[in-house]
């Protein structure tokens, strides 16, 4: 089993080694970088690549580490009870599985992404370091322990929105995905938008990191809003020229695309100000 890219995900030979390493050490692989730099979508091509299910859990700032793992319906076996249900005599009833669970009951080895894990509470890793660690968890309810049939291959994204701890961090393989070079982002550009025309390739691309190497910009477009800003570019069937005409300091054609607050924007209007000679 071994990770090397698909033919829709451009992975560079350092990705790749990252993949393969956490999944011979069977280690969590914890993947850090800018939003918008594929690290959602390098679960799903590790799960194509490899041909695995995927299962995905989707963190927000109000998930717990124990929905992961399962939860317990008290309040549905109370009011069953009071109803005379016959099914409130078996507690598995009122059990619902979480990720996790299902990821270790799964007849093959699975892809489990966990996506986005700080945006949860700061205690949210620590709560899982067991499960993740052993591949099993204890069910007080029935009193059942639920232990991993084939280890999966998990996959943990972060947005460096807060500080992972230590000991969770001691139990994961760690890759930071860098934004891509510019020979790196032209091969991704054509998987997306095979044929495009060089010239307007390449200027897109110049003002793009421009763009992204101007101080004082308070947010970076990232990979998926060039391909935005790409696909756009070609549905109005812009020109090189086209967009040359903008200048240099001047706002992008179709910028919102590119930039996404309006500190960024005025930034750019007075850069295009300047370039005017202030008049």
């Amino acid at each position: 089993m071994k990770f090397q890219g698909t033919a829709d995900y451009i992975a560079t030979d350092d990705l790749s080694i990252a993949v393969n390493a956490a999944v011979t050490l069977e280690r969590p692989l914890l993947v850090k970088g800018e939003p918008g730099t594929g690290k959602t979508e390098l679960a799903r091509q590790v799960s194509l690549s490899l041909d695995l299910p995927m299962i995905e859990w989707n963190i927000k700032s109000t998930t717990r580490a124990q929905q992961g793992l399962y939860e317990y319906d008290a309040v549905s076996r109370l009011r069953d009870s009071q109803l005379g249900e016959e099914r409130v005599h078996d507690v598995k009833n009122y059990i619902r599985k979480g990720k996790l669970w299902k990821a270790f009951e799964a007849d093959q080895k699975v892809v489990l992404l966990i996506d986005e894990i700080d945006k949860a509470d700061i205690e949210f890793p620590n709560d899982l370091l067991q499960e993740l660690d052993k591949m099993e968890f204890f069910v007080y309810e029935t009193g059942e322990t639920i232990k991993a049939r084939h280890r999966p291959v998990v996959i943990i994204t972060s947005n460096n929105e807060k500080e992972l701890p230590d000991a969770f961090l001691r139990r994961c393989f760690f890759h930071y995905i860098r934004f891509p070079e510019l020979e790196t982002l032209r091969q991704i550009v054509e998987v997306h938008f095979p044929g495009i025309k060089e010239a307007l390739l390449t200027t897109a691309l110049t003002q793009f990191y421009d763009i992204r190497e101007q101080a004082g910009l308070k947010k970076k477009p990232s990979t998926s809003e060039v391909l935005d800003w790409l696909k756009l570019l070609l549905a109005e069937d812009l020109s090189a020229e086209d967009l040359k005409k903008s200048g240099t300091n001047a706002l992008p054609k179709l910028h919102g695309a590119l930039l996404k607050n309006e500190q960024d924007v005025h930034l750019f209007e007075r850069l295009a100000f300047l370039a005017r000679g202030g008049r």
